[in-house]
């Protein structure tokens, strides 16, 4: 009975929240341009405010003119001067929080500044929104009847001159408000375990005999625990255990190549998925509707967005639009300006907008993941949903893939080459191959014109990985943990062929 009405007061409390949200779905651009303006005067005396002139700055078009793209590297120097203990550098309130960030396959690790205002006004107002929306969506649910499967990363946080690093998650968990973790399990002490082997131990016995009404974490990972808890607890399925589950929150990567698996564990057609889409420089969208893969652009976190359309991107003719000027179906890369003192920061993912009112997204790629050296513009959409699609026709699984161009050599054309980790292989690989190929081409216009009569490229070349190969590519490289993703397209070959070096030893 006390955990009924938990759930009521606490359903009505965060369902308040969707008249806010209603107000920038109805105005985005009013909300963003006040958001843009507050953003300018906050910092105007700051270093990089009297840097770049904030206090004559009026207008968007004053803004974009004046202050220059950053890149990370390019905005490091003052990163690094805040990390040092100098005040007022980028952001007007002290910052002790940095999270820490290695990406995918760069070993030199980023900084990202979080601020106070950035916890509070974008992280954790974010995990609010997506309980208010989830809840707003679904008036039956018992959500705060019992607890959240939490699975983030593995680090602790360090201390280096009075400010703080680590994952964004040990930073989330570190400064958790108390209603957070009263909901949540594992308990922080175990969430914040660096040793990834022990930690899975000590979750599966913190969480097999909770009462679980939901999870959150990425699918790639969460795949592994639900397994293991499956190994461990002998259950035919997760809902055998936790019956009350009822949503899993997902983000990080694609889930489209696990969805089948997730049917499996969570066999029941009342079960939601929602994605969400955040990063350590901030919380950017949530799902705002069930059984709908797209995604709401929050306008109202302090982070005030441009886009750079993909087909000017890195070229002499780029250009920064604002939110206002985009258009449905371009990919486009992010840029943000936020309140933890990023300014006009490219944050290297890309979107495809589906609608522009309200805002709504789906992610597609990297900036720096995709594969164009033959002009085919192959984005991770693309072999997420072709993966998915063949792996369905074949009664197929997969756990992680990645994908690399085999260059022109003289005469000989160029070729995709795969290398997939199979959990459920197809009996005729070759076939499953040539299918995969048809999908691709099918969903990318640009990769089918070079392939039609292998104008420009042979069929795709695809390898079979033995069972945990890149599982052992993360241990190797010190990225095992929720918060590591293995880069799914590269224009480059070294992760390819340190894989099928690896994939070589073993045999």
């Amino acid at each position: 009975m006390a955990f009924t009405i938990i759930n009521s007061i606490a359903s009505w409390i965060l369902k308040k929240r969707i008249h806010q949200i209603d107000l920038f779905r109805k105005y985005p651009n009013e909300v963003q341009n006040d958001l843009f303006l507050n953003l300018i005067k906050t910092n105007e005396k700051t270093v990089l405010g009297k840097e770049f002139g904030y206090d004559s700055i009026k207008n968007y078009e004053a803004f974009a003119e004046r202050v220059p793209l950053f890149k990370y590297e390019e905005f490091e120097p003052y990163i690094e001067r805040a990390r040092q203990g100098e005040s007022n550098i980028f952001w007007p309130e002290p910052i002790r929080w940095f999270a820490k960030s290695s990406g995918t396959t760069n070993a030199k690790s980023k900084f990202i500044p979080v601020s106070n205002e950035a916890l509070e006004n974008c992280h954790y107002k974010a995990a609010k929104d997506l309980l208010c929306l989830y809840l707003n969506n679904n008036e039956n649910s018992q959500l705060f009847t019992g607890k959240s499967l939490r699975l983030g990363g593995s680090k602790q946080l360090y201390e280096d001159k009075n400010t703080f690093f680590g994952d964004l998650s040990a930073i989330l968990i570190d400064n958790m408000p108390f209603w957070a973790e009263l909901s949540s399990t594992p308990s922080n002490k175990t969430s914040l375990m660096s040793e990834w082997e022990s930690k899975m131990k000590a979750i599966i016995n913190e969480v097999r005999n909770e009462n679980v009404t939901s999870f959150a974490g990425v699918p790639s990972w969460m795949l592994v625990l639900f397994n293991r808890i499956i190994q461990e607890t002998g259950r035919g399925d997760l809902l055998e255990l936790w019956p009350n589950a009822e949503v899993y929150f997902h983000g990080g990567v694609s889930f489209e190549p696990y969805k089948d698996q997730y049917m499996k564990l969570l066999p029941s057609n009342r079960f939601r998925y929602y994605e969400i889409y955040n990063a350590s420089e901030g919380f950017f969208a949530i799902q705002d509707q069930n059984n709908c893969n797209e995604l709401l652009l929050m306008l109202d976190y302090g982070i005030f967005y441009e886009f750079i359309p993909m087909d000017t991107f890195g070229t002499s003719n780029q250009k920064i639009i604002p939110l206002s000027q985009v258009e449905i179906g371009k990919n486009y890369a992010i840029v943000i300006t936020t309140n933890a003192g990023l300014v006009r920061y490219l944050i290297g993912d890309t979107v495809r907008f589906t609608s522009l009112l309200p805002y709504r997204i789906k992610i597609t790629g990297r900036t720096k993941h995709f594969i164009n050296v033959f002009g085919e513009e192959l984005m991770i959409e693309n072999t997420d949903r072709a993966l998915a699609k063949t792996c369905v026709e074949f009664n197929a699984e997969v756990a992680e893939y990645t994908v690399a161009p085999i260059f022109m050599l003289g005469k000989e054309k160029g070729a995709h080459e795969w290398i997939v980790e199979f959990t459920k292989e197809p009996n005729n690989l070759q076939l499953f191959s040539e299918v995969l190929d048809k999908n691709l081409q099918a969903l990318n216009s640009d990769y089918e014109a070079k392939r039609t009569n292998n104008m420009t490229l042979n069929p795709l070349v695809l390898h079979s990985a033995r069972k945990n190969l890149f599982y052992d590519w993360l241990k190797n490289n010190n990225k095992l943990g929720g918060q590591h993703k293995v880069p799914r397209l590269s224009n480059e070959r070294g992760l390819l062929e340190e894989l099928l070096s690896m994939q070589k030893i073993f045999v």
